[in-house]
């Protein structure tokens, strides 16, 4: 699914000579290299504070930390997707609200967002699924209007752009009070273990969260909140330091795949492609085949006619990875099913777990892999 050796290979000398500087100065933790990396990252996503972090896992729940929610106050987050969003949400003994995603994006369905709200409603959790930036336009409206925070899961869909009504632009992730990544390996920014780091333009805020990261410790042994021990290793921070500058062509490289695998299945009845929308140009009609508001994190497509597990299997034989994210929803999930929720309340997550599947995407692709990728698929589908 994603070739991180042959990607290595084209920055090996920048990565080891990075690597071998933490090592020589032994600044294991919070050395300057992370302080770099934290720098660039805040350039290049033109926020005012990046807060590295162990894992993008952590990350979400240091940023609902910040914010300050209170046991039983309600977040609503999207139903399908990966199940760290919902978990740090009943970790911290808030009331996670899942509610249906959009049939073509596969991000949180605006409605139901709407239905969701409650007196107890505090927060908003889009997740930019597979890469593609959430409605965010509508969420901040619905937002202002509750008075709501907007907290952006962002470990999809670094690097992609959002394109406001109005025409302004801003990075996924720096659009809602808070936003978080993860620089888990096989991310379009990964590192070569754990990491994450949470974004904000706030200072107060961002103050806030430098404490819980470290131990609630902003003077060593003073501890002024409750924190976690959650830092980004400085191996781990050279390595990112290294591969951010190749974030960019990175992810034209992965829209690059999705245009030749859009144009291959095109034809192709019991197959849909990934939708994106946005608001980038008037002539866009809201949909376009391949737009900076999506970096492909996942290609995903929707097989129709009823045969995903046998295709599934068939790609397998012939050594195709592939996967299915995500075969159970979170609502039908053990840890999180609540008598709150509806079947009815879910069809288009209950019709996704059934059709999804990934192909392989990342920035090795090749044209004879992705010739080899496709004609197996439709000559299997015909």
């Amino acid at each position: 699914m994603v070739d991180l050796q042959s990607q290595y290979q084209q920055i090996k000398e920048t990565v080891d000579t990075s690597i071998q500087e933490v090592l020589n100065s032994s600044a294991y933790i919070n050395g300057p290299l992370v302080k770099e990396f934290q720098q660039d990252l805040e350039e290049y996503l033109g926020v005012k504070h990046v807060i590295p972090c162990a894992n993008g896992t952590d990350a979400l729940q240091i940023a609902m930390m910040g914010l300050g929610l209170e046991q039983g106050d309600e977040v609503i987050t999207a139903d399908f997707t990966f199940a760290a969003t919902v978990e740090v949400i009943a970790l911290l003994k808030l009331t996670p609200v899942l509610v249906d995603v959009e049939e073509d994006t596969f991000n949180i369905d605006i409605d139901a967002l709407k239905k969701a709200i409650t007196p107890k409603t505090k927060a908003i959790v889009p997740v930019h699924l597979f890469g593609q930036v959430a409605n965010m336009d509508a969420i901040l409206e619905i937002a202002k209007e509750y008075n709501l925070f907007v907290i952006e899961d962002n470990a999809q869909a670094i690097g992609a752009d959002y394109t406001f009504k109005d025409g302004s632009q801003k990075k996924a992730g720096t659009i809602g009070n808070v936003g978080t990544t993860s620089f888990f390996p096989s991310k379009n920014l990964g590192c070569y273990g754990d990491g994450g780091a949470i974004f904000t333009n706030d200072d107060e805020l961002a103050h806030t969260i430098r404490g819980i990261v470290n131990h609630g410790m902003y003077t060593r042994y003073y501890h002024d909140v409750v924190g976690v021990n959650s830092r980004l290793d400085s191996v781990q921070a050279a390595v990112l330091k290294a591969k951010l500058p190749k974030l960019d062509s990175y992810c034209d490289a992965r829209r690059n795949a999705a245009r030749f695998y859009n144009k291959a299945f095109a034809n192709n009845s019991n197959i849909i492609t990934p939708t994106i929308k946005s608001n980038k140009t008037e002539n866009c009609n809201s949909i376009c085949d391949v737009c900076d508001c999506h970096v492909y994190h996942q290609y995903t497509l929707q097989i129709t006619n009823g045969k995903r597990d046998e295709l599934h299997k068939h790609l397998l034989a012939e050594g195709i990875p592939n996967a299915i994210y995500y075969p159970v929803a979170l609502h039908s999930q053990k840890a999180y099913q609540d008598k709150r929720y509806n079947e009815e309340d879910f069809p288009v997550t209950n019709s996704l777990i059934k059709t999804v599947i990934s192909l392989p995407m990342h920035t090795e692709l090749d044209k004879e892999q992705l010739t080899f990728i496709t004609e197996t698929i439709i000559n299997f589908l015909n």
